[in-house]
């Protein structure tokens, strides 16, 4: 068990802090994790708004460890899918692994966990919903993966990915899983020839934590569809979205 004092004891002595440490402490639980190094958890909670907010005290923020989350959760489902499932081709493991690990999928996990309530995060973005947001919630799942890969290694973090996704593995399996609008539509492309799409960040908006990202979907090197999200994986999403519907619609 580690003590949560460091992670709250640099901020004003707020309801939020006592609610984030008490939070802390019921995921500390969770994770049953022994931690050789607790600062890397410390920064999987910390939002880049909080860094930004608080640059004199030159807290790491989790941007890094969410790549590295990416990577291995990516790696992960995978794995657990490729060996579980020996029936399946590599379209349906591809469309299986994009509902695992799409964002609303990442949300759900995270918000079970509490993730959101556990961030630092800065006043700015906390006061426009930012504990709440699926975006934020999504990276931070991926962050404390990458936390704990770097803490305990590759099968403690795989086998904690699994554990916190069983439920939605669950409604996949079953049917009931959320729509991946890149995977139908790269699906469609297929079907009409060996046309490659690509999808482009064609815009950012605003300062570095609270960023506002326009994506496009190129097919034949022609814009198919635009979409807005607050992450760049939202904006794609958001842009296959508009692309299906122009094409279902002509």
């Amino acid at each position: 068990m580690i003590s949560s004092r460091r992670f709250t004891n640099h901020e004003p002595g707020d309801d939020q802090v006592f609610k984030r440490k008490v939070c802390l402490e019921g995921l500390i639980k969770r994770l049953a994790v022994n931690w050789h190094d607790q600062d890397l958890l410390y920064q999987a909670l910390t939002h880049s708004s909080f860094t930004y907010e608080n640059r004199q005290v030159g807290f790491e923020n989790n941007q890094r460890l969410e790549f590295l989350g990416d990577a291995v959760l990516d790696l992960a489902v995978s794995d657990f899918l490729f060996r579980s499932y020996a029936h399946l081709d590599e379209g349906d493991l591809t469309k299986m692994r994009a509902a695992l690990v799409c964002e609303p999928s990442l949300a759900r996990v995270a918000k079970k966990l509490g993730l959101g309530y556990c961030l630092r995060m800065g006043k700015g973005e906390e006061r426009s919903g930012g504990r709440e947001r699926p975006s934020i919630l999504a990276d931070v799942f991926e962050a404390l993966l990458g936390a704990v890969y770097l803490d305990q290694g590759l099968e403690v973090a795989g086998n904690l990915a699994l554990q916190f996704l069983a439920p939605v593995i669950k409604d996949v399996l079953e049917g009931r899983l959320d729509r991946d609008y890149k995977t139908e539509l790269q699906e469609i492309v297929q079907q009409r020839g060996n046309e490659q799409i690509q999808y482009k960040i064609l815009k950012e908006d605003g300062p570095d934590h609270e960023k506002i990202f326009t994506a496009g979907v190129l097919y034949k090197g022609k814009l198919a569809g635009t979409g807005i999200g607050r992450s760049k994986k939202d904006a794609e999403q958001q842009a296959a979205k508009v692309a299906l519907l122009n094409w279902r619609s002509n």
